[in-house]
């Protein structure tokens, strides 16, 4: 059977929040560590040199999971280094909000490429090798927006992470007869370096307030919250476990079809 030693895991949008803590943890278990970023090459070179330092080996690659020929270069880059990728976990994403009033295309279109082509591009770049080795643990980071959350203006970034999840469906059919798993984690809010931008001190601590009381938990969520969810899916021990989609959000209670 695998073993955590034996997986060579590739992280995309590694440098900062959440993705960080993924990296973090899966060089933890054991796991060879591709960190992927596209501008912050200080953030992600930080991160490369704690993960090494505490005993872990991992890279820092930059590329722009929207544009293929990038991705396949990224994923030649890793399998020189560590071997074959074993681990995809998709947790490149942006954001933009948008009303029906204020609706504008080229942001959708520029959400849809990074958060759902990225995906495509990702996994067609790794799922070769993982064929050849009858073994590949893939997970997606989608939103609990894609459940449908009743928070204003994330519609349309909302329809780019549903696609994401039907394409984990969709690419668990696909590939799950090779021995590969594909699985989904939708975070509910979870506050990252970063997501505070501009909001002054006082009115960021009251925004946190008012979404950790949707949850039941009464909390926000943090980085590890979601990096111990995609631990478990990209485990050896979680062969039987596909075409999932996990809502690690404290449990929200706003959603539409309430």
């Amino acid at each position: 059977m695998a073993t955590w030693r034996d997986q060579v895991a590739l992280v995309t949008g590694a440098g900062r929040g959440i993705g960080r803590a993924i990296a973090r943890r899966l060089a933890r278990e054991g796991a060879s560590v591709c960190v992927n970023y596209v501008t912050r090459a200080d953030v992600a070179e930080s991160l490369v040199a704690d993960i090494t330092a505490n005993g872990g080996r991992a890279i820092a690659v930059a590329a722009d999971v929207s544009d293929d020929a990038a991705v396949e270069g990224m994923v030649d880059r890793v399998s020189a280094e560590f071997g074959p990728v074993t681990i995809l976990v998709n947790n490149a994403g942006i954001g933009h909000k948008g009303t029906l009033d204020n609706y504008d295309a080229e942001k959708l279109e520029h959400m849809r490429h990074v958060n759902v082509d990225g995906i495509i591009h990702t996994t067609r770049a790794v799922m070769t090798d993982m064929r050849r080795q009858k073994f590949g643990r893939i997970v997606n980071i989608t939103s609990i927006a894609a459940f449908g959350t009743s928070l204003p203006g994330n519609a349309f970034y909302a329809a780019t992470k549903a696609e994401a999840q039907i394409l984990t469906r969709r690419f668990a059919m696909e590939l799950g007869g090779h021995g590969i798993t594909v699985n989904a984690v939708a975070p509910g809010y979870v506050p990252t370096e970063g997501s505070q931008g501009t909001t002054p001190e006082e009115a960021w601590k009251e925004q946190l307030q008012k979404l950790g009381a949707l949850a039941m938990l009464g909390r926000v969520g943090d980085p590890d919250d979601i990096a111990n969810a995609v631990a478990f899916f990209a485990s050896p021990e979680a062969g039987w476990v596909t075409g999932q989609a996990l809502a690690v959000d404290g449990g929200r209670m706003d959603y539409l079809g309430h």
